[in-house]
Order: structure tokens, then C-alpha cells, then sequence
């Protein structure tokens, strides 16, 4: 049930690759959001069947592959991917959907994203660290290919420059993955047998720490986070959807799965820097994004700082805190979605991201009022204004959170004031005032242009009046992690009692 959310929107690619160059255009658009939409349908029909009770893997599937490496193709689902999933297939079907009808290459285009698509969907369901691997790596070639290709003037800067930065990112993971194998005694990548060995603390930190630097690098975690603005800005839009929001949270859902999942015990270690670099990369974020003036470069930073409020809920590695980092994974990716999708109409239609160049855009007679209504929306979420599912991931973060690392929290929620300054002068500044004569009679906005907007905006509304309809899914998953971790913490404890209770009587001896 898990392989068709991979394999068909490949062979898909594979189809689209062999049509004739004559009709490839049409073809290749009407193939790839066909099969994006029954990849979509699948994923909700596996959502209907998922056990809302139960916190372990789901759907599993396990074919032997090379057992002489470890390698295996073990596939699960949890409350943690299931998510997850659910995001990346609807937001492959929006990005295909909002592609230019006339963009060249077409059949390399379509081919590149439903690789994209089932490479992200093949990481959140591998159960197999080698397998992981593989499909994090796979997802580096379309979208570097995809901005190298459709990209804007800097493109090939910006491709080389995220390209070096990912793939640096998985070396450190594969070397993290094989130290753990060697380390542990096992020829085995399987997670569920890795996941029951036990290593030296040291060890576990030095591991530990490796995966923290390359899964860093893909959230980004400042000073990591260099070549996201640049692939950003030079990306059209569709691939900034992607890579805003499902992309970035590769590197969170590994920090969970393998990082939490494998070291408990060296998670409690660095749980307080994590919290630091948290709310560092929160607080850096907001502040870049105020001082930009691209419309694209001011949401790239704003990613910068929203990912932190996910590292801040798993440093605190509560059962509410994980939860709330998972809802806040969704969160991020749907608002992140809207305001590139955003974004993207009105470079489209101006020709500019430039909002000292941008004046009254929201006028209902030659503006653009729908776009800028649903940019409101996204800010309004971003902000997190109650009502919306900006606010629901936030507050559940920091009500965690804040029991645990209230200094960090609280340097955190000023991040949330924060976006509400830079997203307000980015509004104030393109969409309200007087229309100037240089942008009058702009090109119409089509149906085609708004309804992926107002399908996200929906859902952000929806799953913010209806919070349940999000949470329930990884409730169960979210409380299993953060009693794991609470057992690991507490045989620390009996420990140093037992330290403490021989070394009393002795002083009282003496």
C-alpha cells in the first residue's frame, strides 16, 4: 500500500520521458497532475485506514535487498509521517498545477517534480536508514536540476551552491548511519534492531552530534542556512512550494526519527543548546527578514525563524512538545506554501519582488485583490492569529516548551512578534496605498492562478477552527516518543541516588 505513494508517481516520470516531443507539452501536464492527484487520493484513503490508537508503524512492508550491506526495503508509516505524507502529496499536486502551462522542457520539467514528489515520500515511509539515504539523497538531483533549469539569473549559483551544502549534509549522515551499524555490532540499517541497541554515551553523543550538523543543514539551523535564501529567490515558484514545505522538513523528521529515536539517553545532553540554536535561529530570522526588501527573501528568512520553533519543541522532547513539533512541521508548510504561491502571482504580474517598487496592489479595479487577500491570510497565520493553524502548532509549542526551556521560549515567542512586524511592512508596503501608473492594467489574474491558494487557505482556516482533525493523527506516536524518552531519563536517576545515598553516610562518618 506504501510503494504505490512511490512508485507511481515514477513510473509517471518514466511515461512522460517517452511521450512524443510533438504533443509533450499538453501530455506531460495532464499525466503528471493525474497521477499527482490518485497519488493524493491514495494517501488519503491510507490516512482513513490509519489506527489513530496505535503509535507504532503501520502498512509495513519488507522485501530483502542487499543483505550483505544491511540494505533492505523495509517501509512503515506512524503518526509522525503520516502527516507528513499527507502534505507532500497535496503540495506535489499544487506545484504541478501552479506550473506554467508554456514552460520549456516540459517533459523533463513534469518528469523532475514526480521524481521530487515520490523521492520526499520514499524518505518519510523508509524504515531502513541505507533506504533513507538513498531517497535523501535521490531528491537532491530534480530540484537542483529544477532550479539550475527554470531558475532565475543566478540559478546556477544558487543550484551549486545548494547542491554542495545537501550533499555535504549527507555525508555526515551516512557516516553517522555506518558509525551507528559498526558501533553497535549489527550489520544491519534496519531502524526497529538499531533502535535496540545500546552504546556509551560518548559514543552516542559523538553520533549524535554528526546527524545534528547534516539533518542542521537541510531545516537550516543558523549559521547553516545560507544556501536557502539564494535557492529560494532564484527558484520559481512551484519549487519553492516544494522546498518550503515539505523539503525543509526532511531535516526536522530526521532529527526526531533518528536523533531522538536512536539516542535518548545523548539527546537529554544537548537538549539545552539545541534550545539555544532554537531560539538563535528564531531570533536571526526575524530580524534578516526585516531588513529585506524581495517579497521571496522576506518568506525565505521567515522559514529560517519558523523552523526553529520545531527544534525548540524537540529539545524539549516532551509528549505535548513533540506533538506540537509535528503540527508545527504541517503548520509551516501549508502557510509557507500559500505565501510562495502568493509570492509567485505577483512577480508573475509585475515583474517585480521588490516592495519599494510595489504600491496598492489590493485595489479591486486593476489590482491584484484576491492575491492580496490570500497574502493577508498567510501573514495572519504566519503571525499566529488565533483562528488559524498558525496559531494552534505555536501555541502547543510554547506551552510546552516553556516548562522545560522558559528563557529559550520566551526569546522564541518574540519571534512571533517579529513576523508580525516584517510581514506588516511587506503588505503595508506592497498591497495598500494608490496603484501607480506603472502598474496599471495588469494582466488578468486567471482562476488557474487562485485556486491553489484558496484550496491552502481553506485548509489553514479549517484545521485552525478544527485542530482536532490535525493533532489526532500523531497523538499516540508524539505520547510514545516522549514517554521513551522520560524512561531513558529516568534510569539516570536511580543511579545518581545510589551515588548520593553511599556517599552521605560516609561524610556523616567522617
Amino acid at each position: 500500500m506504501l510503494s504505490v505513494l512511490i512508485w507511481a508517481p515514477a513510473l509517471g516520470a518514466l511515461l512522460i520521458t517517452c511521450l512524443p516531443q510533438a504533443t509533450s507539452g499538453v501530455r506531460a501536464r495532464q499525466i503528471s497532475l493525474v497521477i499527482a492527484s490518485l497519488v493524493l487520493l491514495w494517501s488519503i484513503y491510507l490516512a482513513g485506514q490509519f489506527d489513530l490508537s496505535n503509535p507504532g508503524m503501520q502498512f509495513a512492508e519488507a522485501l530483502p535487498w542487499i543483505e550483505n550491506l544491511g540494505l533492505s526495503y523495509r517501509l512503515g508509516i506512524d503518526g509522525l509521517s503520516m502527516p507528513l505524507v499527507l502534505v507532500n502529496s497535496l503540495l506535489v499536486w499544487i506545484a504541478l498545477f501552479s506550473s506554467d502551462p508554456q514552460i520549456s522542457r516540459p517533459r523533463l520539467y513534469y518528469a523532475l517534480m514526480l521524481i521530487l514528489g515520490s523521492a520526499v515520500a520514499a524518505a518519510f515511509l523508509a524504515e531502513n536508514l541505507l533506504l533513507f539515504f538513498i531517497f535523501y539523497e535521490v531528491e537532491l538531483i530534480p530540484l537542483y536540476l529544477i532550479i539550475a533549469i527554470w531558475g532565475g539569473a543566478r540559478r546556477g549559483y544558487a543550484a551549486t551552491k545548494f547542491l554542495i551544502y545537501t550533499a555535504f549534509s549527507g555525508v555526515l549522515i551516512l557516516a553517522a548511519f555506518f558509525g551507528l551499524s559498526v558501533l553497535s555490532g549489527t550489520s544491519s540499517f534496519d531502524y526497529d534492531l538499531l533502535q535496540q541497541q545500546t552504546l556509551p554515551l560518548t559514543v552516542q553523543l559523538v553520533l549524535l552530534i554528526t546527524l545534528l550538523i547534516g539533518f542542521g543543514i537541510k531545516i537550516p539551523i543558523v549559521p547553516l542556512h545560507t544556501w536557502l535564501p539564494d535557492a529560494h529567490v532564484e527558484a520559481p515558484t512551484p519549487a519553492s512550494v516544494l522546498l518550503a514545505g515539505v523539503l525543509l522538513k526532511l531535516g526536522t523528521y530526521g532529527l526526531l526519527r533518528f536523533g531522538l529515536g536512536l539516542f535518548p539517553e545523548a539527546w537529554r545532553v544537548i537538549a539545552p543548546g539545541l534550545a539555544v540554536l532554537a531560539a538563535i535561529s528564531v531570533l536571526y530570522g526575524s530580524f534578516a527578514a526585516i531588513a529585506q526588501t524581495d517579497m521571496k527573501k522576506i518568506v525565505a528568512y521567515s522559514s529560517v525563524g519558523h523552523m526553529g520553533y520545531i527544534l525548540l519543541a524537540a529539545a524539549a522532547a516532551t509528549p505535548l512538545s513533540l506533538l506540537g513539533a509535528i503540527i508545527q512541521m504541517v503548520s509551516h508548510g501549508l502557510i509557507s506554501a500559500l505565501l510562495f504561491l502568493a509570492v509567485g502571482v505577483v512577480y508573475a504580474k509585475t515583474g517585480t519582488r521588490d516592495i519599494n517598487q510595489l504600491r496598492g496592489l489590493l485595489s479591486p479595479e486593476r489590482g491584484l485583490p484576491v492575491i492580496g487577500s490570500l497574502m493577508i491570510v498567510g501573514a495572519m497565520a504566519s503571525a499566529g492569529i488565533p483562528g488559524m493553524m498558525g496559531f494552534i502548532a505555536e501555541f502547543i509549542v510554547y506551552r510546552s516548551s516553556f516548562e522545560v526551556f522558559p528563557v529559550q521560549t520566551l526569546l522564541s515567542m518574540v519571534g512571533t512578534g517579529l513576523t508580525a512586524v516584517y510581514f506588516l511592512i511587506m503588505i503595508n508596503k506592497t498591497f495598500f496605498g494608490r496603484l501607480p501608473e506603472t502598474l496599471a492594467n495588469l494582466p488578468r489574474v486567471r482562476w488557474q492562478d487562485r485556486l491553489p491558494g484558496v484550496i491552502v487557505t481553506l485548509l489553514i482556516i479549517w484545521l485552525g477552527i478544527q485542530p482536532n482533525w490535525m493533532t489526532r493523527w500523531s497523538e499516540a506516536t508524539a505520547t510514545a516518543m516522549g514517554q521513551g524518552r522520560m524512561q531513558h531519563y529516568s534510569t539516570v536517576q536511580p543511579l545518581s541516588e545510589t551515588v548520593l545515598s553511599k556517599i552521605a553516610p560516609a561524610s556523616q562518618g567522617s
